[in-house]
């Protein structure tokens, strides 16, 4: 598992899997995460120079709108097929510019707008198959009124009529070819 733009190590250190690896530009990122977490600071675009073409997964979030442009973006997505092996999985979690077209911007490093829509198909037009694409997953930040107690977001996650009222961001898995 490949947690691309890991941040404060919020997924990687919770998730289990048999080999975990971190990628971020924030030196201070390694004191963050678990000892069981390999750590590799370096630019996203620079994926495939770290993870050779043998990752099963590679996961980003909230991380692509902070791209400056699309052709970036195309750079990124080909170093993400280029570190996957055949047949492994892109998950993507973002924020969807389609129900935040003011709040999105709200963030002074907000540079790339995607809609569920344009990023898959920039992901096609790369070669990967979306598998799942969903427009309304998680509310757009957890720093408002909704309340965050680790049982009501497992409940949430349960329950998918409440994402189509509160989720702001698309949830989408893509698979490289075998």
């Amino acid at each position: 598992m490949v947690d691309v733009a890991c941040g404060y190590g919020e997924f990687i250190n919770n998730i289990d899997a048999g080999k975990k690896i971190a990628i971020d530009l924030n030196p201070d990122t390694r004191a963050l995460l678990n000892p069981d977490v390999e750590f590799h600071q370096c630019l996203a675009t620079e994926l495939s120079s770290v993870i050779k073409g043998d990752a099963d997964v590679i996961f980003t979030s909230n991380f692509l709108e902070h791209l400056p442009n699309k052709q970036v973006l195309d750079v990124f997505l080909e170093q993400v097929s280029a570190a996957l092996k055949p047949g492994g999985k892109y998950i993507i979690v973002g924020p969807n510019l389609r129900y935040l077209p003011g709040a999105y911007w709200d963030f002074y490093d907000h540079h790339l707008g995607l809609t569920h829509h344009s990023l898959t198909e920039a992901l096609q037009l790369k070669g990967f198959t979306v598998e799942k694409c969903v427009d309304r997953f998680l509310p757009y930040t957890i720093r408002g009124a909704l309340p965050t107690h680790p049982m009501l977001v497992w409940l949430y996650l349960k329950v998918p009529f409440a994402w189509k009222i509160l989720g702001k961001q698309f949830f989408i898995v893509a698979r490289k070819a075998s």
